[in-house]
């Protein structure tokens, strides 16, 4: 394999315009908070947020410098480090409980999502697992069933908190990096099959997702209470009309829209730069997912190949979910417009992915 000098700029510079059009609409979303906690916790919302652009940077930068294939090396340890990590959410006064479940672990004054890590561990390890047994992935005993073995393990986390999103977004991640490693699409077909039978029966046993379902297909039916963020999204989303009314001017954001600089950030960004400011923010975040796939094919191993493609569709079902919840096109999602939505550890671990992307970017195919 030949390396290159230097990253792909392309895509480092589509990931410097994610983040700066992120930090533009956030700036604006936040001014939400002064209007609801009287300016008391704008400026401490801001800094967070901007130090962890910051944090971010600077872990992207540095683990650009670690040979990708450190990550091969080690994927089995990072793995089970992150399943460790994970479980301490259900340990007393480490894990606490917030916005319905037990997600987050603090030690100290720093709190943070174990499930975060646990996604791009997960996907380390599926992909140095698939690269290994390549010539066995067709086969169901060497290919899909190891896999919904790792999904188990994962799943069983992370429903446990509960957090189907963060486990429906892992699983996305690991049925395209099957395929990828040359697996059968009928073994895909078939867990979508079992998958969605299983996912009916927890919406019957779990009221949270039943509600989210029977929003999703009558959202008027409960307009102050279930239904509100989404018709308060709609609103937003149709008020901004072609155009948008302008940077700033949301009237949403202002004790109407729940989460205006998280989940529902991207109803703000619709509100205020309309139809064309929404269809070039997709855009963007369909360049990264293109430029990311050039990316894998250029890769000089399957193992590169298959971490970018996981790392790549962890960030697009994130944020593709977000969106299309803010749209009613989906189901209301808990997960973040990553590069823009409030949440540190979110936000340092998504540039710590970016990193491992830009040093595969370096190596080429020869």
């Amino acid at each position: 394999m030949a390396r290159g000098k230097q990253v792909d700029k392309s895509f480092l510079g589509i990931v410097i315009v994610l983040l700066g059009v992120g930090a533009l609409i956030f700036s604006s979303a936040s001014l939400g908070l002064l209007a609801r906690t009287g300016g008391a916790s704008f400026g401490t919302t801001a800094l967070k947020q901007f130090a962890a652009i910051l944090i971010g940077g600077a872990l992207a930068y540095a683990v650009s410098k670690v040979p990708y294939q450190f990550w091969r090396r080690y994927s089995f340890y990072i793995f089970a480090a992150s399943i460790v990590l994970t479980l301490l959410v259900f340990v007393p006064k480490l894990g606490f409980e917030y916005g319905g479940g037990k997600r987050w672990v603090a030690f100290g004054p720093v709190t943070f999502q174990p499930a975060e890590f646990l996604k791009i561990a997960f996907v380390m390890y599926l992909a140095a697992w698939l690269s290994a047994a390549k010539n066995k992935v067709r086969t169901w005993r060497g290919g899909m069933l190891p896999v919904i073995i790792l999904l188990v393990i994962a799943g069983g986390i992370l429903l446990k908190q509960p957090d189907t999103d963060t486990f429906i977004s892992i699983v996305a991640a690991a049925m395209v990096m099957f395929l990828a490693a040359g697996g059968r699409y009928r073994d895909v077909f078939l867990f979508c099959v079992i998958g969605l039978i299983g996912f009916a029966g927890l919406v019957f046993i779990r009221p949270y997702l039943m509600q989210r379902v029977t929003t999703f297909f009558n959202p008027s039916a409960d307009p102050l209470g279930a239904g509100y963020q989404i018709q308060q999204s709609l609103i937003a989303v149709g008020s901004g009309k072609f155009l948008g009314r302008g940077f700033g001017q949301s009237i949403q954001k202002f004790n109407y829209l729940p989460e205006p600089i998280g989940d529902s950030i991207f109803a703000v960004a619709a509100e205020e730069f309309g139809f064309v400011g929404s269809v070039l923010l997709v855009l963007l975040f369909f360049l990264f997912t293109l430029k990311g796939f050039q990316i894998a094919s250029r890769s000089p191993d399957m193992f590169g190949g298959l971490l970018v493609v996981g790392i790549v569709i962890l960030i697009m079902s994130d944020s593709f979910m977000n969106i299309g919840s803010m749209l009613g096109v989906l189901p209301l999602s808990g997960l973040p417009l990553l590069f823009v939505s409030q949440g540190g550890s979110a936000m340092v671990l998504t540039l710590f992915q970016v990193g491992i992307l830009l040093n595969i970017s370096k190596y080429r195919r020869t």
